[in-house]
């Protein structure tokens, strides 16, 4: 019975291997290479898959997401005889996990050996000033060639990055002194700029003023002018209305002499030549007046030719 009771056992033990090899479970976003006596036989996807246990065997398992594989950096010559040191980043995905297995013996390394080669071709047609410069361009290029070599791989490449590009350290400096002389320039300048654009502000801000303030002194002038001519007007108004005769006028004449003349800077001043006729008649004035006073008379002088009738008193 002993006997029997362990062959039950191993029969029992058989069974459950068979069983788990039976039954593969495959996570989403995965694919696996089935092979029988070692030949392809058929991919298994996502899910729950039932194979012939110790016929069938999982040769290969494969991630069909999108994987990112940064290299190392690599030194490639620009076409000015210059050795930059490159960094990529490359972004693949699988979408054939029979040819990734078979057409290629590894998609890595064959990924990252035809990135380096691509690139140093496309760098070496490059100067460094282009080089520097061009990374949309060098990206393209390098993603072209690529999608186009690992097609047949079950390799679609959807993206291709130049983490950095790093040029000698000579050629860095002179660089940063370059850019350095290249920012003293534009500074200069737009120094310059603003004060030649202050220097415009402020004289048109003279020029405005000047001319607002010429401008006022005209209508300043101008209302000075007619207020002067409106007084007289009014005087000249007043004094026909009055009806004056020749002595107020000598008179008001004699009164604006001391205003002529009056100011630190009158040297010299003119006589008109009608102060004569005033003064003779303000004289003529001044004698009848002292003439009634002497007479005791309200009248003037007394004629001559009555002197002349009024016969004498011996």
């Amino acid at each position: 019975m002993q006997p029997i009771i362990i062959v039950l056992i191993i029969l029992v033990v058989l069974v459950f291997i068979a069983l788990i090899k039976t039954i593969q479970v495959i996570p989403q976003a995965s694919a696996a290479i089935v092979e029988r006596f070692g030949r392809y036989t058929r991919t298994l996807n996502a899910g729950l898959n039932i194979v012939v246990p110790f016929i069938d065997t999982i040769r290969n398992r494969i991630d069909l997401r999108e994987q990112v594989v940064p290299f190392p950096p690599q030194p490639v010559i620009t076409q000015d005889n210059l050795v930059v040191n490159i960094d990529t980043v490359i972004y693949y995905q699988v979408t054939d996990a029979r040819a990734a297995t078979y057409e290629v013996a590894s998609y890595i390394q064959a990924i990252e050996q035809l990135t380096v080669t691509t690139l140093r071709n496309i760098i070496g047609g490059m100067d460094l000033e282009r080089t520097l410069t061009s990374r949309e361009e060098i990206n393209a290029a390098l993603r072209g060639v690529l999608d186009e070599a690992t097609g047949k791989w079950g390799i679609r490449v959807n993206r291709v990055e130049l983490k950095a590009i790093e040029p000698p350290t000579s050629i860095q400096d002179s660089m940063e002194k370059q850019m350095r002389a290249d920012r003293d320039k534009r500074a200069a300048i737009l120094q310059a700029e603003g004060v030649r654009q202050s220097e415009i502000l402020r004289a048109e801000g003279e020029k405005q003023s000047q001319i607002l303030r010429a401008e006022g002194e005209a209508k300043a002038a101008a209302l000075r002018a007619e207020g002067e001519a409106q007084a007289v007007r009014t005087v000249f108004e007043a004094i026909h209305a009055g009806d004056p005769d020749q002595k107020l006028l000598s008179y008001q004449y004699l009164q604006m002499l001391p205003k002529i003349a009056e100011g630190d800077a009158n040297k010299l001043w003119i006589v008109p030549s009608e102060i004569g006729d005033a003064l003779k008649g303000l004289s003529g004035a001044v004698g009848n007046f002292g003439s009634m006073g002497a007479n005791g008379t309200s009248g003037g002088t007394v004629p001559a030719q009555e002197r002349r009738e009024k016969p004498s008193i011996d």
